[in-house]
């Protein structure tokens, strides 16, 4: 059972301060915690097999008693909350879990396996938007190759309404990630704007495979790109491309449709 809560009403208690703290990426990776805010991501990150170390509580904003297996429990005030809290609308519940450590040798692949791979991959948001769609396509893994966002930041968790903790996901180099993909027979099909690339819907994704995405403003790089089957969503207006999170749920959708089409 948890530990009788205490109770913190002042905005300068050396509690709230140091959760102000945790919003430095630099300050979570040193005490190797995650935020996480809200009932239903609080409850994924449970679901998940992650260890809740700390839960704080607003009791006029949750209508939740106080979860299992925090190691901590804390009552604040409202003043606290909207001091400590990286987001607004988040339930009331702040909750410090210890960062998950995944190694992608511990992967357990489908029969044919879908995995979205992106490419330094700089917003958070886009991040957590295609870990949903990921979700919601039954894709077996996200991989992020040269990370240059933190993974576990809170509007990643946010956008991804906490399926990143009930989604694989992955960090590796793109060495690493390409030696995976060729050991594992998985295709991999490049997002790319290239002469060479062909509409996605010429293209069968039935077989096992991985399709990579790159940033907006550079795409992806040659490493990639040399490598791969180009693949181009056609656009139809003054625009080239679409933002990546909708790329990928485009593409995302199209391996479903392709896998679960009987006709």
């Amino acid at each position: 059972m948890s530990n009788q809560p205490l109770t913190i009403t002042s905005p300068a208690n050396p509690k709230i301060k140091w959760l102000v703290s945790l919003h430095k990426h630099a300050n979570r990776r040193r005490e190797g915690v995650v935020i996480v805010e809200g009932n239903k991501e609080i409850n994924f990150a449970l679901d998940a097999g992650l260890r809740l170390e700390e839960l704080f509580i607003v009791k006029e904003l949750s209508d939740n008693n106080l979860l299992p297996g925090a190691e901590k429990n804390f009552l604040i005030s409202k003043t606290c909350f909207e001091k400590a809290a990286y987001r607004a609308n988040s339930d009331g519940l702040i909750g410090i879990f210890a960062e998950p450590r995944r190694s992608l040798s511990s992967l357990q692949l489908s029969k044919a396996p879908f995995i979205i791979i992106l490419e330094a991959v700089e917003k958070p948001g886009n991040l957590g938007a295609i870990i949903r769609t990921a979700d919601g396509a039954s894709a077996d893994a996200v991989i992020v190759c040269d990370e240059r966002c933190d993974i576990w930041n809170p509007n990643a968790i946010r956008a991804s309404v906490g399926t990143i903790f009930s989604t694989p996901v992955f960090t590796a180099t793109k060495e690493i990630v390409a030696a995976f993909l060729k050991e594992k027979s998985i295709q991999p099909f490049a997002a790319a704007l290239t002469k060479n690339a062909i509409p996605y819907t010429s293209t069968s994704f039935k077989g096992p495979a991985a399709i990579i995405f790159g940033t907006e403003a550079n795409g992806l790089s040659d490493f990639w790109l040399a490598h791969t089957t180009n693949i181009i969503i056609p656009m139809h207006g003054k625009n080239d491309s679409l933002n990546v999170s909708v790329a990928a749920g485009v593409l995302a959708y199209e391996v479903v449709r392709q896998r679960t089409n009987t006709r």
